[in-house]
């Protein structure tokens, strides 16, 4: 009797800790929470996520959308062992998975943007016995145009730089190429005209020769 107590009480005490422990144990999703990007092209909705238990499975993903000018949320794509696309609705024939479980990526392609496409789209894993935690989001801004953003500038600048530095260096490369012919051709000239002059000095030579000759 006195035996089976403390055994109890430690049980007891156990369940209690991992009852605590539990919720940090949920599943985390991780997203890039705002994209843009032009009509009519196609992008890449990541969603990657941790998880205590390991995944097999019992793994399931549900992707949702919201749009931004209100209305009920939309099914967009589901995975359990399988993808599953909608046979229906807006987002038929346009999305596909590109994800890994395995690398904890369930990440899916969006083909052939609409401006209607604005909106919330929401990544829910779940990986039993890990299925609490929050949803991730991705606010969509489809645009006709991208906007330069800081990255963008900076590549820009640095672009141009570049340019500029390839500009500069061919510049010199032809200004010593020009130099160095311009002194050779002057050293031509200088050539010349100091044979000219020897070859006129000989000829006078030979005529003053010729005449004192004739005398």
């Amino acid at each position: 009797m006195y035996g089976k107590s403390p055994t109890r009480a430690v049980r007891f005490l156990l369940g209690l800790q991992l009852t605590a422990l539990w919720p940090i144990a949920a599943v985390e999703i991780y997203t890039p929470r705002v994209l843009e990007a032009v009509n009519g092209t196609d992008i890449r909705l990541k969603c990657t996520f941790s998880s205590f238990a390991p995944v097999g499975d019992a793994l399931t993903v549900t992707w949702n959308f919201r749009p931004r000018d209100g209305g009920p949320e939309q099914f967009v794509f589901y995975y359990h062992v399988d993808p599953f696309k909608p046979m229906s609705g807006r987002f038929k024939d346009r999305v596909v998975w590109d994800g890994n479980p395995e690398r904890y990526d369930v990440s899916i392609l969006l083909w052939k943007l609409q401006f209607d496409d604005n909106g919330t789209y929401t990544c829910q894993v779940k990986n039993p016995p890990d299925v609490d935690g929050l949803i991730g989001e991705i606010q969509l801004s489809v645009v006709q145009t991208v906007r330069f953003s800081e990255i963008h500038f900076l590549a820009l600048a640095i672009g141009s730089a570049c340019a500029l530095m390839v500009i500069i260096v061919i510049m010199v490369v032809l200004f010593q190429h020009f130099r160095k012919k311009r002194r050779a051709e002057r050293a031509h000239k200088v050539v010349e005209i100091k044979s000219k002059e020897e070859e006129k000095l000989n000829q006078e030579k030979k005529a003053s020769v010729s005449l004192e000759y004739t005398d």
